[in-house]
């Protein structure tokens, strides 16, 4: 449930905090007075895509955080996530004006993508848009599968459909005519050929490049080792090996009268062990680098033999090795392509019979969820102030020649008839702007029943209803909110007089600029605001016993559904 917004510099609004409750909450206001940028602004913290453009005039960036309680469901979320969990959960997002945002799950910094996922445990936001979708057919079977419980009979089915589609790429790419295959053989040959005998190691340019930078400094690093080792160990009685030396005899005499020196003996022994070592190791480096031009122009063809596959190729050392087996691979394929193609071609026909199998198996659980759907669907409407809608779900074979395509073997598409004595058509044709809010809603109330989420919100569902059917969907929201948190913008009185509590958005201004308040009403400011959305600025004695009443008989609802 969303218990706390803070909205800092989101487009008229510079700062707002609004504690949310349980049940019905309201949220009226003049039209353009800012109660989509409150929608917005949850969109905000649950992933939706923003722009530079919401951040308020003048300033450099702005800030939403969002405050939960949380169920079993985001706990395990927020731990497979690696993410505190805390019994809330605390989400914010910052939105700079060029454009950037980061955001935060807990303190912790998140991508917009784990918004995303995570919202679709906390909110379900019905915009003005939602309606549109609903008219798109293609949206429908979506729709369908959302209220089913086919999830692990869609998996199953998208797994051989997939698998489908990749051995169709297969036989695709092996029924090219003979001249194809000749020129693509020869190309994959003349690749195979060059990459074998290139015989290229892991590791091998890298190795080079530091070797040729060695050489390159060869005759400083040579000088220096000299030096260093006519220091260590050269002809001089006054090298370090030969004064090391000379101390360890006398050393050893003084040990010999004095055992407390017999420490000092055997550290200068190892000094002298590990000296020896040193110039025994220089020595054996000096070797190495002797070597002739012919070996280094060996190496520097060997480099540019490496540059000119790696930028022929665009691919690195292990890069060309994996593109070697593919042309093998693809080569082999040529070789043998009508072998395989018949193989192929069975195994395809043996998927296309499986594919067939499941997509039966999936319709034929669409068909008795779509029976279902039509009931729950029907009975909402009627409560909804439908009551001679026909709501049908219309089932029909996809336009494959295989019979099936990735969602199975059914094109769906909702149909409905408002009126008695009328065939159910397509919601595009049939359904009015207020009978396609209502529409939405029963959707939005059946498939809540199985929703994870406990928070709903709507924006404006109210568009294009009045009178009765604007009471009737004032209940239909109460009645909801008796089990989920709903939050719900509107421009109807019946509306707003069935909330458990009511905002107030509001557009002041002061010094030039715009501001936006948001405040929560008392039971007189409620009257007062109900009063105007009855009649607008003309707020008379009548719109206020209007309001009175419209309170009243609002709470005698409530009152009705305890008893």
């Amino acid at each position: 449930m969303l218990d706390l917004l803070h909205i800092e510099n989101i487009a008229v609004i510079e700062s707002a905090d609004i504690e949310f409750s349980s049940g019905l909450n309201v949220l009226t206001g003049e039209t353009g007075a800012g109660k989509s940028i409150v929608i917005d602004s949850i969109g905000a913290v649950t992933g939706s895509k923003l722009s530079r453009e919401i951040v308020r005039k003048g300033c450099d960036s702005a800030l939403v955080s969002a405050s939960f309680s949380i169920d079993n469901n985001v706990s395990q979320w927020l731990e497979e996530n690696d993410l505190p969990v805390d019994g809330e959960l605390i989400i914010s997002r910052k939105i700079g004006s060029d454009g950037k945002s980061s955001c935060r799950i807990n303190g912790r910094p998140a991508a917009v993508s784990q918004l995303k996922d995570l919202s679709n445990l906390l909110i379900d936001i019905h915009g003005q848009n939602d309606g549109r979708l609903l008219l798109d057919e293609r949206s429908h079977l979506a729709y369908l599968d959302g209220f089913g419980n086919n999830q692990g009979l869609i998996s199953d089915y998208s797994a051989s459909y997939n698998e489908y589609t990749q051995l169709c790429r297969k036989i695709r790419s092996l029924q090219i005519d003979d001249a194809d295959k000749s020129r693509l053989s020869e190309t994959l040959s003349f690749t195979v050929e060059e990459l074998e005998n290139a015989e290229i190691s892991p590791g091998e340019y890298d190795s080079l490049l530091s070797r040729r930078d060695l050489l390159r400094n060869s005759e400083k690093l040579t000088e220096n080792i000299k030096l260093a080792l006519e220091t260590l160990d050269g002809d001089s009685d006054t090298t370090i090996i030969s004064l090391v030396r000379d101390a360890e005899y006398y050393i050893n005499k003084a040990s010999a009268v004095s055992s407390e020196l017999s420490a000092c003996s055997e550290k200068i022994a190892d000094a002298s062990f590990i000296i020896s070592d040193i110039a025994e190791t220089l020595r054996d480096y000096l070797e190495s680098l002797d070597f002739s031009e012919e070996q280094y122009n060996s190496m520097e063809n060997r480099i540019s033999q490496l540059s000119r596959l790696f930028r022929k190729y665009n691919r690195d050392e292990a890069g060309l090795a994996e593109y070697l087996e593919e042309c093998r691979k693809k080569l082999e394929d040529i070789r043998y392509s009508d072998v395989l193609l018949e193989k192929y071609c069975a195994e395809r026909d043996d998927l296309i019979k499986l594919c067939r199998r499941k997509a039966k198996l999936l319709h034929d659980a669409r068909v008795t969820d779509a029976s279902v759907l039509q009931e729950k669907i029907e009975k909402q409407l009627k409560d909804l102030n439908m009551p001679s809608v026909r709501f049908r779900v219309d089932f029909a074979t996809v336009d494959d020649p295989a019979g099936f395509d990735k969602n199975g073997m059914d094109s769906v598409r909702f149909l409905m008839s408002a009126n008695a004595g009328e065939d159910p058509g397509k919601i595009s044709k049939i359904a009015s702007g207020g009978e396609l809010s209502r529409i939405m809603l029963a959707l939005k109330n059946v498939f809540s029943e199985k929703d994870p989420v406990s928070t709903l919100i709507f924006d404006e569902i109210d568009s294009g209803v009045s009178g009765i059917a604007g009471q009737k969907v004032a209940e239909k929201l109460y009645n909801v909110a008796l089990a989920k948190q709903v939050l719900c913008v509107t421009h109807l009185p019946q509306i707003a007089a069935m909330a458990d509590h009511q905002f107030l958005i509001e557009k002041t201004e002061s010094a030039g600029r715009t501001f936006t308040s948001v405040e929560l009403l008392d039971v007189e400011g409620r009257k007062m605001e109900l009063a105007r959305l009855y009649g607008g600025e003309n707020i008379t004695f009548t719109t206020i016993v209007s309001a009175e009443e419209q309170l009243d008989s609002a709470k005698k609802y409530k009152e009705s559904l305890i008893k």
